[in-house]
Parts: C-alpha cells; structure tokens; sequence
C-alpha cells in the first residue's frame, strides 16, 4: 500500500517537474529581450526613414512659378496725382490760349472788364487742379520727401517745384481777377506752369 502511494506521489510530482520544464520552455522560447530588441530596432528604423524623408525634402529642387512683373493698378493714389498734375498744364495752356487782349494803357471811361469768361474760368480751374494735385502729392507720397537730402534730389526738388508752381499761378490769378482794370500777370502764371511741368519731367 505503501509502494502504491509513494508510486503515485512521485508520478504527480514527475508529472509536475514535466509541467513545469514544459512552460519554462515556453517563457525562454518567447524571447522577450529578441522581442524588445526587435521593437526597438523597428523604432529606430522608423526614425531613420523620417529623417531619410526630411533629408530628401530638404535637398530636393524647390519649384517656383516664375515671378510676374509688378504692374500697379490703374487706379491708385499715384496714377491720381499724375492725372491731376496733367489736368493742371492742359487746363494752364487752354488759359494761356483764351487770353484776351487787353490794352494795359489807356483805358476807356466805359471800359468793363470781362471776369467770368471762359479764360477767367478756365484760371481759376487751373488753380483749383493744381491745388488738388500739390493735396494729392502730399498725401500720396509724404514720406518720399527728405530735408536731409537737399533739393538736389529729384523727390524734394519735385515737390518744390511743383508747390512754387502752384503757387505763382494762384498768386497770377488772384492778382487778375481782384483788379477792375488789365494787370500783367501772365508772366507770372506761365512761370508757374513752367516749374510745374519741370517737376511732372523730373519723377515722370
């Protein structure tokens, strides 16, 4: 009875030992530390490729569609002060060209003098122009103007030119139309246009 019972104890416990090998066996064929190295080198190949990527993207030829040259719109605050600045001269030359003539000797007892007329009109749209033009000029290009530059520079010699300019042929019209009788002032005023189209020249 005794044999039996030591024959079964040690069958289970053979039994057990077998068992216990066989899932041994097991853990050591996972080879958790050949997985890990496995992960990892996989990381490391990942990481390797994205920078292969990053490198490629880096070295490749970048492709730029070929710039077009700057054309500025048609309307904008320069085009507008050159128009105006043209509008001054056309409308300063149709004045010079409606002019009467005026005896500045001896005038008649009778004698009115014509003040709103179309060479009177016409003066006083030529003012108005360069006005607008010299506001226009100002606001549009303000920081083009640099006392430390001197005149010699073309933007503050423009500027210069073109606000004596104006201001002879507003001083002309102001001069003829406050008088009753014929004054020369057409000197005056073509002098003014003058500097004005000198200074169109100049930035044109």
């Amino acid at each position: 009875m005794q044999l039996k019972r030591f024959f079964r104890t040690g069958s289970a416990g053979i039994a057990l030992l077998l068992m216990a090998g066989a899932v041994h066996a097991q853990d050591i064929s996972l080879n958790l530390p050949a997985q890990t190295y496995v992960r990892n080198a996989g990381s490391f190949m990942l990481a390797a490729n994205e920078t292969d990527v990053l490198v490629k993207k880096e070295s490749a030829p970048v492709v730029t569609a070929p710039k077009e040259p700057y054309e500025p719109p048609l309307l904008s605050g320069s085009n507008t002060h050159l128009a105006l600045g043209l509008a001054t001269i056309v409308a300063a030359g149709l004045t010079a060209v409606t002019a009467p003539e005026e005896n500045e000797g001896a005038i008649p007892a009778n004698y009115k003098r014509d003040t709103n007329g179309a060479h009177a009109q016409l003066a006083k749209a030529t003012v108005a122009l360069a006005a607008a033009t010299i506001a226009s000029g100002l606001i549009v290009h303000w920081d083009d103007f640099h006392f430390e530059d001197g005149f010699s520079d073309p933007d503050n010699l423009h500027a210069l030119l073109g606000v004596t300019g104006a201001a002879l042929m507003a001083y002309a019209v102001n001069k003829s139309a406050n008088s009753s009788v014929p004054v020369s002032h057409a000197g005056v005023a073509e002098l003014g246009a003058l500097g004005m189209i000198v200074a169109i020249k100049l930035t044109w």
